[in-house]
C-alpha cells in the first residue's frame, strides 16, 4: 500500500535538525519493510491556528510504500517525539483508469427529469385504477 505522511514540526528547529528527525523517520520506514517514495522538505508556513504558542511550523512530506507495521512504526516514532507538534499518515488510493464511456454522448437532464414525471404519473394512474378495482369488488 501507499502511504503520505505530513509533519507539522516546531519552528525552533534548526535545519540540520529537521534534516536528522527526517533521516530517523525513513530509517524507520525502512526498517520496517517500507520504501521511501518522495521526501520534501516545505519549510516555515503559518498554521491555521496556534499550537502550542507557536503561529508557524516547519512543514515536512513524506510518501512511502509499506504495510500496516510500517505506519504503526512511523505513526509511534512521531507520536513520542516532542519536536512534531503534529502529523497526519493517510492511504494514497490508485486512480482508476476512465471507461471509454466518457465519449458517449450524456443525456439531456430536461429530457430524463421529463422522462422521470412520466413514469411517476403511469405508476400513479396504475395505483388508482387498482384501488378503483379493489373497492368494486
Amino acid at each position: 500500500m501507499d502511504y503520505e505522511s505530513t509533519l507539522v514540526v516546531s519552528p525552533e528547529l534548526s535545519q540540520e535538525k529537521i534534516e536528522e528527525l527526517t533521516a530517523k523517520a525513513i530509517k524507520i520506514i525502512e526498517t520496517s519493510e517500507g520504501t521511501i517514495k518522495v521526501v520534501q522538505q516545505l519549510g516555515k508556513k503559518k498554521l491555521a491556528y496556534a499550537i502550542d504558542k507557536f503561529r508557524e511550523g516547519s512543514y515536512v512530506y513524506v510518501e512511502f510504500a509499506g504495510g500496516g507495521e510500517t505506519v504503526y512504526a512511523l505513526e509511534n516514532f512521531l507520536k513520542f517525539n516532542d519536536s512534531v507538534m503534529r502529523f497526519l499518515t493517510v492511504k494514497i488510493k490508485k486512480k482508476k483508469k476512465e471507461v471509454a464511456a466518457t465519449s458517449a454522448p450524456k443525456p439531456d437532464l430536461q429530457e430524463k427529469s421529463q422522462d422521470l414525471d412520466i413514469e411517476q404519473s403511469l405508476e400513479v394512474k396504475q395505483n388508482e385504477s387498482e384501488t378503483e378495482q379493489s373497492s368494486l369488488t
